[in-house]
């Protein structure tokens, strides 16, 4: 079955990078991102994990972990983390998940059933469907998925603003408009009536039609 948002993240066990985990025990009480790529050494998912390393920190400050996924073994890992520091200027301090049989990237349907158990003699071209980022939540339920092409290096900062916006209207009863970031003002959901809003919102809000409020980003 594919995958969708609001499903139950598939839990597993694999070697990393960092030692064995239990995916969903490693999640904790917190957020998690996972991201995946289809072989080690290839060059824009180089840069992505260089960069990725850097925001490392501001996703920590959100409570949410970051874990990488290539279909390699842990010790073709340790060897590219050099490349990638030597090539991005940024040293990779998250796990990556090493999955040589292809287990899990076809547990998160990113490679068909049939396509083998072993990532021997695979190229990137073969495995170019492991390119997507999953957003898990504390209910370890998937929040979002982005599925990339090979040619295409993928926005993290936008990955970050999703993760701040979902962790925005997990607390409060708002939505995000286009483009929004941090600090910016918000949508009342329309499942709140303007009497519960003028509870929540003393202040006010702006009304540019009955189902679309504008008020503040709630503290």
């Amino acid at each position: 079955m594919a995958l969708r948002i609001n499903d139950e993240a598939p839990n597993f066990t694999a070697q990393t990078t960092q030692g064995e985990i239990d995916f969903h025990k490693w999640i904790g009480d917190g957020w998690a991102i996972l991201f995946s790529h289809p072989k080690d050494f290839t060059p824009v998912c180089t840069t992505e994990l260089g960069y990725m390393a850097k925001l490392e920190p501001d996703f920590a400050a959100r409570n949410c972990k970051v874990i990488g996924l290539s279909v390699d073994a842990v010790s073709s890992h340790g060897k590219w983390a050099a490349d990638i520091e030597e090539t991005q200027g940024h040293r990779v301090n998250f796990p990556m998940i090493g999955d040589p049989t292809l287990n899990i990237a076809k547990l998160y349907n990113m490679l068909p059933s049939d396509a083998g158990d072993t990532s021997e003699g695979r190229t990137a071209a073969n495995n170019a469907t492991v390119r997507t980022v999953f957003i898990i939540g504390p209910d370890k339920r998937i929040k979002l998925m982005l599925a990339y092409p090979m040619t295409t290096g993928r926005n993290f900062d936008e990955i970050l603003r999703v993760l701040d916006s979902m962790q925005l209207t997990a607390k409060h009863k708002v939505a995000t408009p286009v483009n929004w970031k941090k600090g910016e003002d918000v949508i009342i959901v329309p499942a709140v009536s303007d009497d519960e809003a003028k509870q929540k919102y003393p202040g006010g809000w702006k009304t540019l039609k009955p189902y679309l409020r504008v008020v503040a980003e709630p503290k």
